[in-house]
């Protein structure tokens, strides 16, 4: 490949998303024939979703002229294609990312160590976004995946009104949730109840956790949520409705409950949450803690360190003596 294309790769010149879908086939087994990272080319698609909403957003597409052309409002997206986008805002690589085996090749001047987009395009992308929240709040249940979306995007906003503005917009829909139906607020409101928890307000996730997870169709909506969020269910969707489908999760059980265990960390804003769910779907499968002795090891150790401090609430401490005395059973 010529150094002046990869050149043009790297400073979005000539955008990788230009070629043509089967050159870029052809690259991606030209990469794997010459030792490329396995792990780097599986990234490829999260990596180019995140491209297109960068893309869309930089062009400062009208969000009136069509909400549903967005690339927000069909998609839903993972934790890895989000965190993509979260690197050009915060410069913070996604943990899908696995770190360089071998020293980068030296190139001629500066280089950057990120895709964090300058100060200009970030205040123009996180504009976008909030206008793209508000009029996705107008337009009601059509607009509810792009509103959610855009709303976990604008919490990385640094601005110092981010956090009232988030709290007014919440304020626009208060959490009315039915114990019969699942509707698209559930996502919804989770989505913001986790966002809010970047600046330290925790209320309104326990009042998630304990007033749309007291029931089956909340546990289970929460599983298949995880699910899709971590990888494990790698189908699309072009909405949140697959969360009802009633299924204990979406999945191989233990693949999600491994993916859990590093998210009981105690420096996590929304370490509540994850011990519920961890409580939760060791609840829906007997047996699942003690099937992978490795893994349960690993969550007695991060159970103990979180009963030991302080920062759950008492109802993820009553979840955690459950988990620990049920490990504790399991155990050889």
């Amino acid at each position: 490949m010529d150094t002046t294309t990869v050149q043009g790769w790297e400073s979005g010149r000539r955008p990788l998303t230009a070629m043509a879908a089967g050159q870029f086939l052809a690259l991606r087994r030209s990469l794997l024939t010459h030792g490329a990272e396995r792990a780097l080319l599986t990234l490829f698609d999260s990596a180019m979703e995140a491209d297109a909403v960068i893309a869309h957003v930089l062009k400062d597409v009208d969000c009136r002229s069509d909400l549903a052309m967005h690339p927000l409002a069909s998609w839903v997206f993972t934790r890895t294609s989000t965190h993509m986008i979260a690197w050009a805002l915060t410069g913070a690589a996604p943990a899908a990312v696995p770190p360089a085996t071998v020293e980068p090749p030296r190139r001629r001047g500066p280089t950057r160590d990120s895709p964090l987009l300058p100060p200009a395009l970030l205040e123009r992308f996180h504009t976008h976004m909030r206008r793209c929240a508000e009029l996705a709040d107008h337009a009601g249940e059509p607009g509810a995946l792009l509103r959610r979306q855009a709303l976990y995007l604008c919490s990385y906003d640094p601005a110092p009104d981010t956090h009232t503005w988030l709290a007014d917009l919440r304020s626009r829909r208060p959490l009315r949730l039915s114990h019969a139906t699942w509707s698209p607020q559930w996502a919804d409101a989770r989505s913001m109840a986790t966002s809010l928890t970047r600046y330290g307000e925790l209320d309104v996730l326990h009042g998630f956790i304990e007033r749309a997870m007291g029931d089956d169709a909340g546990e289970i909506a929460n599983l298949n949520y995880w699910a899709h969020w971590l990888g494990f269910d790698r189908s699309p969707y072009p909405d949140d409705s697959f969360m009802a489908e009633r299924s204990p999760h979406r999945g191989d059980a233990g693949a999600l409950l491994h993916g859990f265990a590093d998210r009981l960390d105690p420096a996590l804003g929304c370490v509540d949450l994850n011990v519920h769910s961890v409580w939760a779907l060791i609840a829906s499968r007997p047996g699942l803690q003690s099937a992978d002795p490795q893994l349960a090891s690993e969550l007695r150790r991060r159970v103990t360190i979180l009963l030991d401090g302080s920062q759950t609430s008492p109802q993820a401490r009553r979840e955690l003596d459950a988990v620990h005395y049920g490990l504790k059973l399991s155990s050889p």
